[in-house]
């Protein structure tokens, strides 16, 4: 992954871009990693496996038991009025 300072980043913004084109691109403020750039196709591919991720856990759940939002508020619901 390349580095790059966030003046460097400011003033050279077209490299910058193009970096990002081909691989993640750090940036630094002080010596301190504040930020990474990346392609919107690599940003896209890591949404996509967070999804998946999250429709697993999902579904672990669901077989370990647990209930989704409307059947917890059914279930309050009828315990408050009980």
């Amino acid at each position: 992954m390349k580095t790059l300072s966030a003046s460097e980043a400011k003033n050279c913004f077209g490299k910058l871009l193009d970096l990002a084109k081909s691989e993640p691109v750090q940036i630094e403020k002080k010596g301190r990693t504040v930020t990474v750039m990346l392609s919107i196709e690599e940003y896209e591919r890591l949404s996509a496996l967070e999804a998946e991720v999250w429709g697993l856990k999902a579904e672990k759940a669901k077989e370990e038991g647990f209930i989704g939002i409307t059947e917890s508020e059914n279930l309050l619901e009828e315990l408050l009025n009980a």
